[in-house]
C-alpha cells in the first residue's frame, strides 16, 4: 500500500506480511494514518481534513490478492475492472475540497463498490468496535453470523413475512382509522352522482342550449333582418316599383350575354354573372325559409333557460363544462366503488394479518431454536479461547429471551406466549460474562473491564475465523487495557488467527508485536512528516531495539533488551510448536 499526502504522512509505502503484521511507533507518529488509509481503500468516509496541509489531494493505492473466482472477483468483473494475475489494484483519492474518487482494476467506480468488496475481504476492529460489542443488537448479529444457514434460512422467511405484515397492518390501520373520513367522502360522491344522474346531461348539451337561447332571445331581430335581406335580394311584394338585387344581376347578365361571342374575356364575365344570379336566388330562398321557420315561442325560451340553469348547477360543482362533469362522474363512480368495498377489504386484510402473525410466530420459534443451538456452541468456543487469553476461569454464555406483552394484538405467539417482535425475530440476545468461578454471569457491558472486553472480542474473532473467515483482519489497538501475561496471550492468539488469515495489528504492546511475522515501525522525520523511508521493516537488532523502546522507553536499556529478546524467543517457540510453516 502506498500513502501520499495523508495526515502526517507525506509519501510512504507499507508492505504487509501474508501472516501477522504489527504496526508500532511513537504516539502521534502516524500509526492511525495507516489504519485510515486502509479504511479509505475499503470505502470509508472521505474527509478533506485528512489531506496534508499544502497539498491538493491525498492518494492511497493498494494491491490486494484475491481469488480468481468468487464473490469479489465476480463483483469486480461486473464493474468492468481487471484482475491482474490474481491481484486487484485499488486507489482512492480525496481532494482538499472533500471530493472523493475511487478506481478498481483501472476503472473508475462508485465508492460504494469499495465497501461491498470490503465486506468480503477485511474485518476491521478498533476500540469503537469494542463499544459496539456492548450493544445487544451487535451481540445478536454476532450470534446469527456464527450460526450461518441455520439462522439465515428461517430469518429470510421471517423477514419476508414481517415486511408483508407491516404493509398489511399499515393499510388496515389506514382503512379503519380513516373510516369516518372515507364514509364522508363516499356520501359526497354518492350525492354528486345522484344529482348528475337526475339531470341526465348529454355531451355538448350546454353548448347546444347556449346557441338556442341566443336564437330564441333575438327571434324578432333575426326575423326582421332575414326579411329585409330577402327583399333586397328578391324584391318586396308590397313595393312593385322597388329595385332588387336579383333583377339588377339578371339585367347585367343579359347585357353581356348578348355580345359574349365577340370576346372570350367578356364571355367569362357573363358566366360569372350567371353564377351570381343563381347564388342570389338560392340565398333569397333560404332567407325566406329561415324567416318562416324561426321559432319565437316564449315558452320554449323559458324551457331552454330553465335547462341551462339546471346544467349550470352541475358545472358550478363538478366541472367547467358538461364534458368535465361527465368525466368527474366516471372517475367518482370508480372511487365510490372502492370506498364501498372497504368493508370487504378490511375483512380480507384482517384475515391476512392474522395468518401472517401466526406464520411469524412459527418462524420466530424456528429462529429461537436455531439461536439457542448455536449459542451453546458459540459460547463454548469463545470460553475456550478466553482460556488461551489468560482468562482460564472465565465463562461466556448467551441469554436468549423474549418479552411478553399484555395485549396479544401487540405481539406474536411463540411457544404459547404473546411476545414482542421486530424485524429480526422475537429474541433479545445478550452476551454474559462470568470472569471467575462463583461470579454470576453479567452482561459484558456491566461486568467486563476494558482489557477483558478486548480479549472477549479477540476470542470472538478467532472463533469466527474458523466458521466464517475473511482473508484479512485489521485490529486497531484492541489490546488497550491489556498487559503482562494477558498481553502475551493476546499476541499468541493473534498469531494463531494469522495461521488462516492475514492479520494486521496497530499496537502499543511489545508482547503483541513480538509475535508478528513482520514488524513495521512508523517514524516521523525532523520536520514532522512521515516519508517513504518513514515506514521501516524491523528485523534483527532493529526489532530488538524497537521492542526495548516499547518496553522501557529506552532503546539501549540492557534490561529492556534482555526482556525484548526473551519476548521474541517466546514468540518463536510458540510459532515452532503451534503454527504450520508458511508458504
Amino acid at each position: 500500500m502506498r500513502i501520499q499526502s495523508l495526515g502526517v504522512i507525506d509519501d510512504a509505502v507499507v508492505a504487509l506480511s501474508p501472516g501477522f503484521t504489527a504496526v508500532t511507533g511513537e504516539t502521534g507518529a502516524g500509526k492511525t494514518m495507516v489504519v485510515t488509509s486502509l479504511g479509505l481503500l475499503l470505502g470509508g468516509r472521505a474527509d478533506a481534513a485528512l489531506v496534508r496541509i499544502g497539498h491538493k489531494a491525498a492518494v492511497v493505492e493498494g494491491r490486494i490478492v484475491i481469488a480468481d473466482r468468487g464473490t469479489v472477483a465476480d463483483r469486480v468483473r461486473e464493474a468492468g475492472a481487471d484482475i491482474d494475475e490474481g491481484a486487484l489494484l485499488i486507489s482512492r483519492t480525496v481532494s482538499a475540497e472533500g471530493r472523493s474518487r475511487a478506481h478498481v482494476g483501472g476503472r473508475s467506480v462508485p465508492v460504494g463498490l469499495l465497501g461491498e468488496l470490503a465486506d468480503e475481504l477485511v474485518a476491521v476492529h478498533g476500540q469503537t468496535d469494542q463499544q459496539g460489542l456492548l450493544k445487544p443488537a451487535r451481540q445478536r448479529q454476532a450470534l446469527d453470523r456464527y450460526a450461518g444457514d441455520a439462522v439465515a434460512a428461517p430469518m429470510e422467511a421471517y423477514a419476508g413475512a414481517y415486511r408483508r405484515l407491516r404493509a398489511v397492518t399499515a393499510e388496515l390501520t389506514e382503512l379503519t382509522t380513516r373510516a369516518r373520513e372515507r364514509a364522508q367522502e363516499a356520501d359526497m360522491l354518492r350525492f354528486g352522482l345522484e344529482e348528475i344522474a337526475a339531470a341526465e346531461p348529454r355531451p355538448g348539451e350546454d353548448a347546444e342550449l347556449a346557441a338556442e337561447s341566443q336564437r330564441l332571445g333575438h327571434a324578432e331581430a333575426l326575423a326582421s333582418a332575414a326579411s329585409l335581406a330577402h327583399a333586397a335580394l328578391a324584391g318586396d311584394p308590397e313595393d312593385p316599383e322597388g329595385v332588387d338585387a336579383a333583377t339588377l344581376i339578371a339585367g347585367a347578365h343579359r347585357a353581356v350575354e348578348a355580345v359574349r361571342a365577340h370576346d372570350p374575356a367578356l364571355a367569362t364575365l357573363a358566366d360569372r354573372l350567371g353564377e351570381i344570379g343563381i347564388l342570389a336566388a338560392d340565398v333569397a330562398g333560404e332567407l325566406a325559409g329561415y324567416a318562416d321557420n324561426l321559432d319565437a315561442d316564449p315558452r320554449r325560451l323559458a324551457a331552454v333557460e330553465e335547462r341551462r340553469a339546471a346544467l349550470a348547477q352541475l358545472t358550478r360543482k363538478y366541472g367547467a363544462d358538461i364534458a368535465s362533469v361527465l368525466s368527474w362522474a366516471e372517475t367518482s363512480a370508480a372511487r365510490l366503488g372502492e370506498l364501498e368495498g372497504d368493508d370487504d377489504r378490511i375483512g380480507e386484510l384482517t384475515a391476512e394479518r392474522d395468518a401472517l402473525r401466526a406464520e411469524l410466530g412459527a418462524r420466530a420459534q424456528e429462529l429461537t431454536e436455531a439461536r439457542n443451538a448455536a449459542a451453546k456452541r458459540f459460547a463454548d468456543a469463545v470460553t475456550g479461547e478466553l482460556g488461551e487469553l489468560a482468562m482460564p476461569h472465565a465463562r461466556v454464555t448467551f441469554a436468549i429471551r423474549q418479552t411478553e406483552v399484555a395485549d396479544p394484538q401487540e405481539g406474536i405467539e411463540v411457544d404459547g406466549r404473546a411476545v414482542a417482535y421486530g424485524p429480526h425475530g422475537a429474541d433479545e440476545v445478550e452476551l454474559l460474562l462470568a470472569p471467575h468461578p462463583g461470579a454470576p454471569p453479567r452482561p459484558i457491558a456491566k461486568g467486563a473491564s476494558g482489557g477483558e472486553l478486548s480479549r472477549v472480542m479477540l476470542a470472538v474473532e478467532v472463533v469466527f475465523a474458523g466458521s466464517d473467515p475473511v482473508p484479512t483482519y485489521l485490529f486497531d489497538e484492541v489490546d488497550a487495557g491489556v498487559g503482562g501475561k494477558a498481553a502475551v496471550e493476546v499476541g499468541r492468539r493473534l498469531a494463531k488467527l494469522a495461521e488462516s488469515a492475514q492479520v494486521v495489528v496497530v499496537t502499543h504492546l511489545p508482547q503483541v508485536a513480538a509475535f508478528a511475522d513482520r514488524h513495521l515501525v512508523v517514524e516521523k522525520t525532523h520536520d514532522g512528516s512521515v516519508t517513504r523511508s518513514g515506514v521501516q521493516v524491523m528485523e534483527g537488532e532493529d526489532r530488538v531495539r524497537e521492542l526495548s523502546r516499547m518496553l522501557a522507553g529506552q532503546e539501549d536499556s540492557q534490561l529492556a533488551r534482555a526482556h525484548a529478546e526473551e519476548l521474541l524467543e517466546t514468540a518463536r517457540a510458540a510459532a515452532h510448536t503451534t503454527r504450520r510453516p508458511r508458504e
